[in-house]
């Protein structure tokens, strides 16, 4: 997964970013610190105080590297995608203390809310995938944090929805408001412009506009705040001649209930927004 998602051109940008913020003009106390002491050594543990799934190995890597080059050594003890338990040991950091320090915070704020992410997304996804349904991630991001919260989901097993608004059409309810409330000419507008090569979803709130967009040949038809019943009702409709997406308001509590209507995917902002960080820490290794 590393090479399509966090190639060192995509995300060294952001991290670069991230340091500039922290310490545009140094670390004004590790600097006063180590200011007398030649060549300053640190051994140190990542270590985890709760179980979850490990995400933001390669990320946590490349903080110190973009930092200080070579000065700083971790060694991994599992990939992205294991699941880790309170107490475990996770990396051993060892290096230039000043760079350790330094980078600390950072890196350790990218392997934290990633690894929640991955641990709350597996939750989900493993609630569902025996409905035959996927749960999927939505636009509902942190700015400029897209790229590493959609591998976070991906890692935890889950899927996700576009990455961005040229990815695929999206007509949600005020762009079908827009053209006087029709299904009909929103599809009509779009597929005189775009590519042969972009899906249409359509967002629908009702049974009647499920019939209308069906009949308008739509790729992927969006179930909105519908209640399972009518939820039910509609997948039958489609009949499988689209794709059937469920979304709004789904939790972790009524997920499994949403996969059982018989829907194809289930998209929920939920699993980025709502995921609590994992607790890791670096615990320095005494002599």
């Amino acid at each position: 997964m590393k090479q399509y998602w966090l190639n060192n051109f995509a995300i060294d940008d952001f991290i670069t970013s991230a340091l500039k913020e922290d310490m545009y003009y140094g670390d004004i106390t590790t600097d006063s610190v180590c200011a007398n002491l030649v060549n300053p050594s640190f051994e140190l543990y990542l270590t985890t105080r709760g179980d979850g799934v490990l995400c933001g190995k390669d990320v946590f890597n490349r903080v110190f590297k973009i930092l200080c080059d070579d000065k700083v050594q971790i060694q991994f003890y599992f990939n992205d995608g294991d699941e880790i338990k309170k107490g475990d040991k996770i990396a051993r950091i060892t290096g230039d203390a000043r760079f350790i320090l330094t980078g600390e915070r950072l890196a350790l704020n990218f392997v934290q809310k990633m690894s929640g992410i991955a641990t709350y997304t597996r939750k989900f996804q493993n609630k569902a995938q025996k409905y035959g349904a996927k749960v999927v991630d939505t636009r509902k991001n942190t700015p400029n944090f897209r790229l590493f919260e959609k591998y976070a989901v991906k890692v935890g097993g889950n899927f996700v929805h576009r990455f961005n608004l040229s990815d695929c059409v999206m007509l949600k309810d005020n762009h079908i408001a827009l053209l006087g409330g029709s299904i009909t000419n929103a599809v009509d507008a779009v597929r005189s412009v775009i590519s042969h090569a972009h899906k249409i979803e359509v967002e629908c709130d009702t049974k009647e506009q499920v019939i209308e967009a069906l009949a308008n040949n739509v790729d992927i038809i969006m179930l909105d705040n519908m209640p399972l019943e009518l939820m039910s009702e509609c997948v039958k409709i489609v009949n499988k001649q689209a794709i059937v997406e469920a979304s709004g308001c789904v939790t972790l509590d009524n997920v499994e209930e949403i996969a059982k209507t018989g829907v194809d995917i289930i998209s929920t902002s939920a699993i980025v927004t709502k995921a609590p960080t994992l607790d890791l820490a670096f615990d320095y290794i005494k002599n």
